[in-house]
């Protein structure tokens, strides 16, 4: 995502190689791509599942990879969100994609630019539309206890430990997932965090 976003900084927004790949979508699958993406910018949903969508379109007979829809993903991420930060308006969002470098197609111009009047002021009148943007989000938390047999963390066998699990969404929406081990009294202080955090958010 840095290189993508990287090049488009500038006063004038670069496509590069992303164009290419919007010229495979069709019209339809990409305004549905367009407004998960706003969706998730305004926290409707979780996350853009690229992989699910991917699946779609290669069933469509679109020749696409996952990987090359990630930076689609990400290139019109940073357009919505530059244009929520900057309060841009559909004709001048319109008129900042026309003069970029590496054109999207005109047909695709005219679904970011629909997507943006229908839903953009939502976008906008977020608390933080960087911080939306910028921050991931929790998806999925699991866990579950056990007896160790070998741990790093539990010198002696037979001592229980809890397995914690975590599936993240970065801001582009691509979904990680982390697991890690946590001694008994390493899990009471993390539960003893939370429910602080809990007392804090009820006087809220």
């Amino acid at each position: 995502m840095a290189a993508a976003a990287g090049a488009m900084l500038g006063d004038r927004w670069d496509f590069g190689n992303t164009t290419h790949t919007v010229q495979k979508i069709p019209q339809d699958l990409f305004a549905e791509l367009c407004e998960q993406i706003i969706w998730y910018l305004q926290c409707r949903i979780p996350a853009v599942n690229t992989i699910q969508l991917c699946q779609r379109f290669q069933a469509a007979g679109i020749e696409i990879t996952a990987s090359d829809l990630a930076k689609v993903v990400n290139a019109i991420s940073f357009v919505f969100s530059t244009a929520a930060k900057n309060k841009l308006s559909p004709e001048e969002l319109s008129t900042k994609l026309g003069s970029a470098a590496g054109s999207l197609p005109k047909q695709a111009v005219q679904v970011i630019r629909h997507v943006w009047n229908e839903q953009g002021r939502a976008v906008m009148e977020a608390e933080d539309a960087k911080n939306v943007v910028a921050v991931g989000q929790l998806i999925d938390f699991q866990w579950k206890l056990g007896m160790a047999v070998s741990s790093d963390n539990c010198k002696s066998l037979k001592s229980p430990y809890v397995t914690m699990a975590v599936k993240v969404a970065d801001a582009s929406g691509h979904i990680t997932s982390k697991t890690f081990e946590m001694t008994v009294s390493q899990f009471q202080n993390f539960y003893s965090q939370f429910k602080e955090m809990a007392s804090v958010l009820e006087m809220v």
